[in-house]
């Protein structure tokens, strides 16, 4: 079953008011996550990456760019690249309105928060235009993308379909907002071609106390990840999707490590590292879709491995000063 570590790189400055002067500290934090311990955001999730040998997928979101300049992104960019990983493109269009020009001249300037806020038209606009800016950036073509917060419809698809991009990971069917207007005529959970278009949903699981849940790093216990791999290879899933972002290593608003969700990563790496002959990790560029026919159940997970999730969360609350990490 192949895997596919999944990671939305974006930047965020905490406020759309006086953006000049919040957003270079912001990229710092987001990207880098520098603190006495290292950098704990991009560059470490790269490193224990490669020290495991492991193969990853780096959703960038590029729009940002258009506001501060493509030296941003290019930073970016360049520390992926030059880990060898893979860049694909990610897009969270409430960048829309503070960039100038205007990217729709003819439209009133407001935010607009999901792509599903945008038409047709507008989506392959913005696709095209994500697009331009990254592989500028990269130097690498893309051929995969995913909707910010899953929010991606009919109209997403096409719009990708339109720029000549082969494969989405976007659909959750996790989130309400996710493939909305598509659900009843398509199996959010199954990875299926779809006019044109390969998509590659995010895994979700039942979790020990019944309830779904999508395959995140820094909300799923390490035990939660396992068992619900465990369970999807055995149900005979040719594929297994996991999210993380840039900051998951970080403790929530600072620079500082998150030891809990550090030592999870890791474990989840070495796991993958171990069993790499029947969970070997993959990229989308050279995507091989399976072919599954019949609708499978959510893998499920044990209440145990759901609980410790429950106990991780309440280590991840205590004060800084009492983290092994800092």
């Amino acid at each position: 079953m192949n895997v596919y570590l999944t990671f939305d790189i974006e930047v965020w400055c905490g406020s759309w008011q006086e953006l000049d002067a919040r957003f270079p500290p912001a990229f710092e934090r987001y990207i880098h996550g520098r603190s006495a311990a290292g950098e704990y955001a991009l560059p470490k999730t790269l490193e224990i990456l490669n020290r495991h040998g492991l193969r990853g997928v780096f959703f960038v979101e590029p729009l940002f760019s258009a506001r501060f300049g493509s030296a941003w992104l290019e930073r970016i960019c360049q520390l992926i690249r030059n880990a060898g990983q893979e860049i694909q493109l990610h897009l969270h269009p409430e960048w829309t309105d503070e960039i100038r020009p205007p990217v729709f001249p003819d439209k009133p300037l407001k935010k607009r928060q999901h792509l599903i806020h945008y038409d047709r038209a507008e989506q392959t606009r913005l696709v095209a235009l994500g697009r331009e800016l990254l592989e500028a950036a990269a130097g690498t073509a893309v051929s995969a993308f995913r909707a910010g917060s899953f929010a991606a419809n009919r109209d997403t698809l096409a719009a990708l379909a339109a720029n000549g991009i082969a494969v989405d990971s976007s659909l959750n069917a996790a989130y309400p907002l996710s493939g909305e207007d598509l659900r009843g005529e398509l199996d959010l959970e199954t990875p299926q071609r779809w006019n044109g278009v390969e998509l590659a949903p995010m895994s979700i699981f039942r979790d020990g106390l019944g309830k779904l849940r999508h395959a995140q790093i820094g909300a799923c216990s390490f035990a939660e990840l396992r068992q619900a791999m465990d369970d999807a290879q055995a149900q005979g899933r040719g594929q297994f999707v996991i999210l993380s972002h840039n900051f998951e290593l970080l403790r929530s608003g600072t620079s500082l490590p998150d030891a809990v969700v550090v030592r999870r990563f890791e474990a989840l790496c070495r796991h993958l590292a171990a069993h790499r002959e029947r969970l070997p990790t993959r990229g989308f560029a050279d995507y091989a879709p399976p072919r599954t026919a019949a609708r499978l159940a959510p893998p499920r997970v044990g209440k145990f491995a759901t609980l410790t999730r429950y106990a991780e969360q309440a280590l991840r609350r205590l004060p800084p000063a009492l983290s092994p990490l800092r």
